[in-house]
């Protein structure tokens, strides 16, 4: 399985045309390299660290414009792509943090909420996912979604394993100066389930709020396979069957 991990910076203001046209720029050239899938950042389509408002503005449905616009996209490049985005909530309460796979073919394939909020910036804007999404089948390989600090629990990775999860996708949006997660829980918890885990953050700043990069991808003996600098990146890697 080759991965593709889109290590770019939040759009500015909400700009999601912006970040479509960024990520059809990241899918091409994953594409030209044999990737089979995309993973971005926490919120790469609208910005994350915006105004609660605003963000509930962009919220769309798992089935909306942004999942169209993606679908699109894959299709063209032949890529899968899991992307992180507000989903819409029926009942009119805060959106939930989400994350969609959506597989070369266009089609939808699973959606994770994120269960485990991360302080005051992520409970004032989001609702929290009640249970993790089952892991889907894709291309002889079971894979399951995560978000930033649902990875970081020994818990949620176990329970994916325990389903049959060999890969799991997850977009991030860590912080400095928490670089333990990357650089130690991850491989740690790999090595434990027997899951590689790919690991896609932002970089660059909203407003005060800094990320750390270092997008990682972590092979089913929690060997560290790739990992990204500071600054924009797209890192590409294998992981060995």
């Amino acid at each position: 399985m080759r991965i593709a991990l889109w290590q770019t910076p939040h759009p500015a203001a909400g700009d999601v045309a912006a970040a479509l046209r960024r990520l059809e720029e990241a899918a091409a050239r994953a594409a030209a390299q044999g990737a089979q899938w995309l993973v971005t950042p926490e919120m790469a389509l609208t910005g994350y660290l915006i105004a609660p408002e605003r963000l509930a503005e962009l919220a769309e449905p798992a089935d909306g414009p942004l999942a169209q616009a993606v679908a699109a996209l894959a299709r063209r490049h032949r890529l899968g792509i899991a992307y992180g985005w507000p989903e819409r909530h029926p009942d009119g309460a805060k959106p939930w943090n989400a994350v969609q796979a959506i597989g070369p073919d266009g089609h939808r394939l699973a959606v994770h909420r994120k269960v485990h909020l991360f302080g005051a910036a992520d409970r004032e804007r989001f609702t929290a996912g009640e249970a993790l999404a089952a892991p889907f089948e894709w291309g002889g390989w079971r894979i399951g979604l995560l978000i930033c600090f649902d990875v970081e629990q020994p818990a949620a990775v176990r329970a994916l394993a325990r389903q049959g999860a060999q890969l799991i996708l997850a977009p991030t949006a860590n912080m400095i100066p928490y670089d333990d997660a990357p650089c130690l829980t991850l491989p740690r918890l790999a090595a434990e389930s027997r899951v590689a885990i790919a690991y896609a953050n932002a970089c660059g700043a909203e407003g005060d709020t800094r990320y750390g990069g270092l997008s990682t991808l972590v092979g089913l003996r929690g060997q560290v396979l790739a990992q990204a600098g500071r600054g924009p990146a797209l890192l590409i890697a294998d992981i060995p069957d």
